[in-house]
């Protein structure tokens, strides 16, 4: 169990380090206004915040998934590891149900820590030094909105997070058990790598695609009340008028930042937890339902 955590760690940190600048990029092009945006896409956003803001402005907020995404991962594999154990029978229903339970489990840290690094991201928006700052931290994000809005406030967006990140979590590690077994991952293979690479990659594609609508009204309720004003009443409120002002295509706002973080991202924190683990774990005698990598287990297919 303590290994499954450990892993989650290694692998939530070099995730972080890989994936934030995408992630700063996903957040500005979500929430722009779409009468007057900033930003024409992708690209354009990267060039934008490099120009105004320096390089350091594609890293604002990272302290928040820094000490977050590295609890959460610890606490995701932790989960799912056990679960698959509890459900005993290693089939791709119980990867799909273990990764949904640690999905689920790990809302109640991600909804603050996701807040926090919205409402820095957003700060000192196009400027190259911020004139003003609200936030001096993601802490001091935290502490200034529960001063204000008290306990409700802090967990803004609790429940499109849960929607979001319960069957995401439950595609993601069903997604990666499949690929791996499908590429004939072993131990002792030569390219075990690049194929561990390619299936924690892939893994974070399906995992975002298929929840991704939902991450767009998180965004949007979370970043509502930045500059004072509330546009939104409630989830139901919040699809109805951007669909109104903006379409079906808001609904994808700032997937292609996404896609292309989530590819390197989710390789790096597969690939480093499942080699963790096997490293940590040289020589033990391995039960079939044992938590961990998935080359180390007879097929579920």
């Amino acid at each position: 169990m303590a290994m499954d955590f450990l892993a989650g760690c290694a692998g939530g940190a070099a995730g972080v380090l890989v994936g934030h600048p995408f992630d700063t990029v996903k957040v500005r092009l979500q929430v722009q206004n779409s009468a007057k945006p900033l930003y024409r896409g992708t690209y354009h956003c990267f060039q934008s915040i490099i120009r105004q803001e320096t390089a350091f402005g594609l890293y604002k907020g990272i302290g928040s998934p820094m000490m977050g995404l590295t609890f959460i991962n610890a606490l995701v594999f932790g989960v799912q590891g056990n679960a698959i154990r509890l459900l005993e029978n290693d089939t791709p229903l119980n990867q799909f149900l273990a990764g949904a339970a640690a999905g689920a489990m790990q809302c109640v840290i991600c909804c603050p820590m996701e807040l926090a690094k919205t409402r820095m991201q957003l700060q000192g928006t196009g400027e190259y030094k911020s004139k003003s700052k609200n936030y001096k931290n993601s802490l001091d994000c935290l502490v200034k909105i529960h001063r204000k809005e008290g306990l409700r406030g802090v967990n803004r967006g609790m429940v499109t997070t849960f929607l979001r990140e319960t069957p995401s979590f439950g595609f993601y590690f069903l997604t990666y058990d499949c690929l791996t077994r499908y590429l004939s991952c072993e131990p002792n293979d030569r390219y075990i790598i690049p194929k561990l690479l390619l299936a924690g990659g892939m893994s974070g594609i399906v995992s975002w695609l298929s929840t991704y609508p939902i991450d767009v009204i998180k965004s949007r309720l979370q970043a509502d009340g930045v500059g004072g004003v509330n546009n939104y009443n409630g989830i139901l409120d919040c699809i109805k008028k951007s669909y109104q002002v903006e379409g079906w295509r808001v609904f994808t706002r700032g997937l292609t930042s996404t896609l292309l973080r989530a590819f390197p991202v989710n390789a790096a924190t597969f690939a480093t937890v499942t080699l963790f683990l096997m490293y940590m774990r040289a020589g033990e005698n391995m039960p079939e339902c044992e938590a961990g990598p998935a080359i180390q287990q007879p097929s579920s297919l």
